[in-house]
C-alpha cells in the first residue's frame, strides 16, 4: 500500500486537506497527517481544527511514496520556511519520488527548488513564483514527479489524479464513479 505524507500547519485550507486525505484513503492509500511540532491539533484557515496523526520529525523520505502539501496562505508560508519540510521535499525530489501541492502550496515547492516548469496554482500565487510554464486554467498539472492543482474547487480531482498515479486507473475510475465526480474525467 502506498504511503503519503500530508503535512499541515496553522492556516491550512481545510477543503483541500480533507478532500485529498479522504479521497486517498478511499483509494486504499495510507495517509499520514503530519504536524510540524508536537502539537497534533492544527487550526485551519477557516477555524476548523484537524488532528494530525503524528509529528513529521523522524519521518524518512525512504518510507514515503509521496508528499502532498495543501494550500492556505498561512500554511504555505510556514511550509515554505520549515526546514524539515523543505529538506524532505528536496530529498523526495532527488530520489524522483512524487510530490504534490495545491492552491498556494506550489510556492513552498518553489522555495525548496523542486517546482518544475509546467505547473498550476491558485490565481495570483504564480506572481510569487519565478518558474516558467504556469497553466492557469488547468485543474491538475503533472510535470515529471511534481503534481499541482489550482485550489479548493479542484481538490477532489487532484485527489483522484493522485490515486490514479499511485494505485492505477481501475481504482481511479471506480472511485471517480462512486464520488459522482464525472467532471474529473479528463484526467
Amino acid at each position: 500500500m502506498p504511503k503519503v505524507l500530508v503535512p499541515i500547519a496553522t492556516g491550512f485550507e481545510e477543503i483541500e486537506a480533507v478532500c485529498i486525505i479522504d479521497v486517498l484513503r478511499r483509494g486504499g492509500i495510507e495517509v499520514i497527517i503530519g504536524s510540524l511540532d508536537e502539537s497534533l491539533m492544527i487550526k485551519g484557515a477557516h477555524g476548523i481544527t484537524l488532528q494530525a496523526d503524528r509529528p513529521i520529525d523522524g519521518l524518512s523520505s525512504d518510507e514515503l511514496d509521496m508528499i502532498i502539501l495543501p494550500g492556505g496562505w498561512g500554511n504555505t508560508k510556514i511550509l515554505a520556511t520549515n526546514l524539515a519540510v523543505q529538506s524532505l521535499l528536496k530529498l523526495m525530489d532527488s530520489k524522483g519520488k512524487a510530490i504534490g501541492a495545491i492552491c498556494a502550496a506550489p510556492y513552498a515547492l518553489y522555495t525548496a527548488g523542486v517546482l518544475k516548469e509546467g505547473y498550476t496554482c491558485y490565481p495570483s500565487i504564480e506572481e510569487k513564483i519565478d518558474v516558467a510554464g504556469f497553466h492557469g486554467e488547468a485543474s491538475v498539472v503533472e510535470t515529471d514527479n511534481i503534481m499541482t492543482s489550482r485550489g479548493p474547487g479542484t481538490a477532489i480531482c487532484f485527489g483522484l489524479a493522485i490515486v490514479k498515479k499511485l494505485v492505477g486507473k481501475d481504482v481511479y475510475e471506480d472511485l471517480r464513479t462512486d464520488l459522482l465526480a464525472e467532471y474529473c474525467a479528463a484526467l
